[in-house]
């Protein structure tokens, strides 16, 4: 699993990463010591695992929680006991108090990789009972589109362009990639914090783009390994 430390307190964020390192299933993204750095990599990374202290300046734990729309699973670690009732209401997968000894830590991270196999086999019901369309609501209409027409896909802030082939005209919507990556189809793949393709589309692959058609598209950094593993190459 994917993991992300979150902690003000350089001393506890180490004994995470101390504890972590010696789990051969996890692996650490990053570390950051604030709310507000973590809410950056969340939208630059896919992280499977949150390790969240709660007590932090500017922005607390349990509000950062209460700010993402669809969070990863995460795992309260603090100092202070008195939370742990409002974290488990917001389905936080265990609640660590410091000072954290190793096996307690580990129970917790075997509830979390519990979870985990459990979501990863959630995609493969999915597909079974997945639509080969969806609608759009576009200029005060829903549009039916077609999945194995849509080319690619752009993120413009708060909406997304959905580009369609043979159509001169394009869709814009407001919507997260979050909520229109659950309607697409496995045919489609995140290939950049800006862009969905259909991989029937692609007619070229490089190491840093792609191309649909004529139009030439990046691949982010941390999504390179996943397109090429998806992609077979």
């Amino acid at each position: 699993m994917r993991c992300l430390i979150v902690d003000d307190e350089p001393l506890a964020s180490d004994v995470i990463e101390n504890y972590i390192n010696k789990i051969e299933s996890l692996n650490i993204v990053a570390k950051c010591n604030s709310a507000l750095q973590a809410i950056n990599v969340l939208k630059e990374h896919q992280i499977d695992l949150i390790f969240l202290d709660i007590k932090m300046p500017n922005l607390s734990g349990l509000e950062l929680v209460k700010t993402i729309d669809n969070i990863p699973q995460f795992i309260f670690t603090t100092a202070y006991s008195e939370h742990a009732i409002e974290g488990f209401e917001l389905n936080a997968t265990d609640y660590l108090v410091k000072p954290i000894r190793f096996n307690r830590f580990i129970k917790a991270v075997n509830k979390a990789q519990e979870k985990h196999e459990l979501k990863l086999k959630k995609p493969i019901e999915k597909i079974q009972d997945s639509k080969d369309y969806i609608f759009i609501k576009s200029e005060y209409e829903n549009i039916k589109v077609n999945l194995e027409d849509i080319e690619y896909i752009e993120g413009l802030k708060d909406y997304v362009k959905i580009h369609i082939k043979d159509s001169k005209k394009s869709l814009l919507t407001l919507s997260s990639f979050k909520n229109i990556l659950e309607k697409l189809s496995p045919n489609f793949i995140r290939i950049h914090r800006s862009y969905i393709v259909n991989i029937d589309f692609i007619k070229t692959l490089q190491k840093t783009k792609v191309f649909i058609g004529e139009v030439r598209l990046p691949i982010g950094e941390s999504y390179k390994e996943s397109v090429l593993k998806h992609l077979g190459v």
